[in-house]
C-alpha cells in the first residue's frame, strides 16, 4: 500500500510539472528580438580584429557587428577592434603591426551592391601569429539573407582557427505566449530574426527538429487533448502523427529521420512507442505498470533513454530501440533522486538532465564513459535542455528575475548565455541541427 501510495503522489507530481509547463505562458510583441548576455567566458580568449567591411553602409544591416557577436558568443573570441574602422580586404596585411595592436588573426572585408536589393558579400581571415592568409569566402545575398551570409563568415571562421564546426547557421525553437494566443517560432542561433511557424489558441509544447532540419514535430492543445503533429517548415504543411486516445506527447526522432520515440497513455500508464515519420506503424516499446516518458533516441540510433519511475522516483533509463524486451533495461542515473528530460550530446558522449535537487531544479551533465555528473548552473527553475549541433553547449529554459528566458551554458560551465525577450516569457527550447 506504501508503495502505491508513493505511486499515486509521483504521477500527481509529474502531471503537475506537465501542467506547469504547459499554462505558464510568454507574451512578446510581434517584432520583439532577443537580448543577449554573455557571462563568465573566462580570460583565456583568442584575440580577433573583426575590422570593418568596406561600404557596409549600404547594407540594411551591419554585417560586421554580426560576425562581432557570433564570436564573442563563441565563449572562444575577443574582440579586439570595436570600432567603425575599415581596413582594405586588397593585399597582404602588415602582420607586425596587427601583432602589436595584440590581435592573432585579422577579419577583413567588403560590401559590392550587385543590382538592386542583391550584394556580393567578401571576407578574408589572415592569421597574425603565423603571418600567412586562411583565405575566406565570397559570397552573394539579397537584402533578406544578410544575417545567413554573416553567420555563415563567423561559422568559417570557427572552423579556420579552430578546426569544429560552428553553430551559427543553425536555428533554435521555442514557444511564446501572445495573449491568449500561443506561437511556435523559428530564430537563429542568437535568438534574432524571429519567424511564426505554428499560432493556436491552445498550448504548443516539445518542439523537436527533424535530423535534417527540415521539419519540427510537437505537441498541440488545439483539439483541446495533447496530439503530436510533424510540420513541414518550408512549406507550413503538417500532419497528425499521433492522435490516440489520451496523451500523445514527447516526439524525438531517430537519428536517419524515419521514426520518432513518443509517449502515449492510450492504455493507461504512459509508456513509450515508436512510430513511422508519416504516421503508420505504430508499435509499443515498453510495457510496465509505471510512467515511462521523454524518449530519446542515441547518436546511432541503437538505444532510446528515457525518464521512468519503476524504481520509485524519476530517472534515466536506457533500452533497445527495439524495445525493454530486447534486451531489458539499464538504469543510467544514480547521483540525485528526481531526475528527468534526458538529451543525449550529439558525440554521444554526454547526458544533459534535469535533476531536482531540494526543490530547485537544475541542469546537470553527465559523462556516460566515466558516471561523473556535474551541475552546469546554480539555477532553480531550469528545464527542457537541448544540445547544440557541435555539442559544445546546451540550450534551456530559466529563471531570471520572476522571467521565463532561454539561456545556454558550455558543456564544461565556463561559459554562459541568456537570451531574453524584454517584458516577456519564453520556454521549451530545441536547438536546431546543423543544415548539410
Amino acid at each position: 500500500m506504501l508503495q502505491l501510495m508513493k505511486r499515486i503522489v509521483l504521477k500527481s507530481q509529474l502531471l503537475i510539472a506537465v501542467v506547469s509547463a504547459v499554462l505558464i505562458g510568454v507574451s512578446t510583441p510581434a517584432l520583439a528580438q532577443m537580448n543577449i548576455e554573455i557571462t563568465g567566458v573566462g580570460q583565456s580568449l583568442y584575440p580577433i580584429a573583426v575590422m570593418r567591411f568596406k561600404d557596409e553602409q549600404k547594407l540594411p544591416i551591419s554585417i560586421t557587428e554580426i560576425i562581432r557577436q557570433d564570436l564573442a558568443r563563441s565563449g572562444y573570441f575577443k574582440n579586439t577592434e570595436n570600432g567603425n574602422a575599415v581596413e582594405s580586404d586588397e593585399g597582404t596585411p602588415n602582420y607586425k603591426s596587427w601583432s602589436a595592436r595584440g590581435a592573432d588573426a585579422l577579419v577583413v572585408g567588403s560590401v559590392v551592391q550587385s543590382g538592386g536589393s542583391q550584394f556580393e558579400i567578401q571576407y578574408k581571415l589572415f592569421d597574425i601569429r603565423k603571418s600567412e592568409s586562411l583565405g575566406g569566402l565570397k559570397l552573394n545575398s539579397s537584402a533578406d539573407n544578410l544575417r545567413a551570409v554573416a553567420h555563415k563568415i563567423a561559422d568559417d571562421i570557427i572552423l579556420k582557427l579552430l578546426g569544429e564546426r560552428g553553430i551559427f547557421s543553425t536555428r533554435l525553437s521555442y514557444v511564446i505566449k501572445d495573449g491568449k494566443r500561443y506561437r511556435l517560432v523559428i530564430s537563429d542561433a542568437d535568438g534574432q530574426n524571429i519567424r511564426n511557424a505554428m499560432n493556436s489558441g491552445e498550448p504548443i509544447i516539445s518542439p523537436s527538429w527533424s535530423p535534417d532540419g527540415k521539419k519540427v514535430a510537437y505537441v498541440s492543445f488545439e483539439d483541446r487533448k495533447p496530439v503530436i503533429y510533424v510540420h513541414e517548415l518550408a512549406t507550413g504543411r503538417r500532419i497528425a502523427l499521433s492522435n490516440q486516445k489520451g496523451n500523445n506527447s514527447a516526439p524525438a526522432w531517430s537519428p536517419d529521420g524515419r521514426k520518432l520515440a513518443i509517449s502515449l497513455s492510450k492504455d493507461g500508464n504512459t509508456q513509450i512507442y515508436s512510430i513511422n515519420a508519416d504516421g503508420t506503424g505504430l508499435q509499443r516499446l515498453t510495457r510496465g505498470y509505471t510512467i515511462d516518458t521523454e524518449p530519446q533516441y542515441s547518436t546511432d540510433g541503437r538505444y532510446i533513454y528515457f525518464t521512468s519511475d519503476r524504481g520509485g522516483n524519476p530517472q534515466i533509463y536506457r533500452m533497445s530501440a527495439e524495445g525493454e524486451q530486447a534486451e531489458g533495461v539499464k538504469r543510467v542515473t544514480f547521483k540525485q533522486g528526481f531526475v528527468t528530460s534526458p538529451r543525449i550530446s550529439p558525440d554521444g558522449k554526454y547526458l544533459a538532465y534535469i535533476a531536482n535537487i531540494g526543490g530547485a531544479y537544475r541542469l546537470y551533465i553527465l559523462n556516460l564513459a566515466t558516471g561523473d555528473a556535474q551541475a552546469l548552473t546554480d539555477g532553480t527553475s531550469d528545464e527542457s535542455p537541448s544540445f547544440a549541433a557541435n555539442g559544445r553547449y546546451v540550450l534551456y529554459s530559466t529563471k531570471v528575475n520572476g522571467k521565463r528566458v532561454l539561456a545556454a551554458v558550455s558543456v564544461d560551465g565556463n561559459s554562459k548565455q541568456v537570451l531574453s525577450i524584454p517584458g516577456s516569457d519564453v520556454r521549451q527550447p530545441s536547438w536546431g541541427p546543423f543544415m548539410d
